[in-house]
């Protein structure tokens, strides 16, 4: 099986936002509440930040343990990584996860102000200025014949999208209305020209959407 370019658990409000405005430090995402957006994440068996025993099983625990199945590698945009913006002040600041990070793979951070390598437990973070297709393959090649997933957020989709080198996606439409931020489409089915569609609703009110090539 050739590689591919995945995007998985990609959290997105009912009217088409994946996060809201003003992002700091203390709220990663701007004006929204994560826990608007996560919840049904967060309730399962499997999701890769859950540190306790127990949770739910079922379609959405499904999702969540799809996130980690043949990824070999991530790639992120600089502001998943952290808040800030221009050159960086300092190299103290590593990241939202702390040492355990939920990725395990090296990570593709796309910025135009590099910075040398930092390596979390078993997860490196490599700071690259590159297109879409070299960050792509040098992805493809850390990722050892894995597939490699696309993290965002909503701006690096798009590039991604625009660039034509996504092969499947899964977002979660939470039941709830942002009305400004970081908008990913103003429909889903906008895609229907390059991608297969398929909408599934969930018990726990988001809606699960899977796309594949044509």
């Amino acid at each position: 099986m050739p590689q591919a370019l995945r995007v998985h658990n990609f959290m997105v409000s009912s009217d088409g936002y994946g996060s809201g405005v003003g992002q700091s430090l203390e709220h990663p995402f701007g004006h929204a509440n994560p826990a608007d957006l996560f919840s049904w994440a967060g309730a399962t068996a499997h999701w890769v930040n859950r540190t306790d025993p127990g949770g739910t099983y079922g379609f959405d625990d499904y999702c969540t343990r799809d996130f980690t199945w043949n990824i070999g590698a991530e790639i992120m945009g600089r502001n998943k990584f952290g808040p800030q913006r221009g050159p960086w002040e300092n190299f103290e600041w590593e990241g939202w996860w702390g040492d355990d990070t939920p990725f395990h793979t090296p990570v593709f951070v796309l910025t135009h102000h590099v910075r040398p390598s930092i390596t979390l437990g078993d997860t490196t973070f490599h700071f690259v200025n590159a297109s879409p297709h070299d960050a792509l393959a040098q992805a493809f090649e850390a990722a050892d014949g894995k597939d490699v997933r696309l993290g965002g957020g909503v701006a690096t989709v798009r590039e991604f999208l625009d660039a034509d080198l996504i092969d499947q996606m899964h977002f979660a439409v939470a039941p709830i209305k942002l009305e400004r931020g970081e908008r990913l489409w103003d429909s889903p089915d906008d895609l229907a020209d390059r991608f297969y569609l398929e909408k599934i609703p969930s018990p726990s009110g988001v809606t699960h959407l899977f796309f594949w090539r044509r």
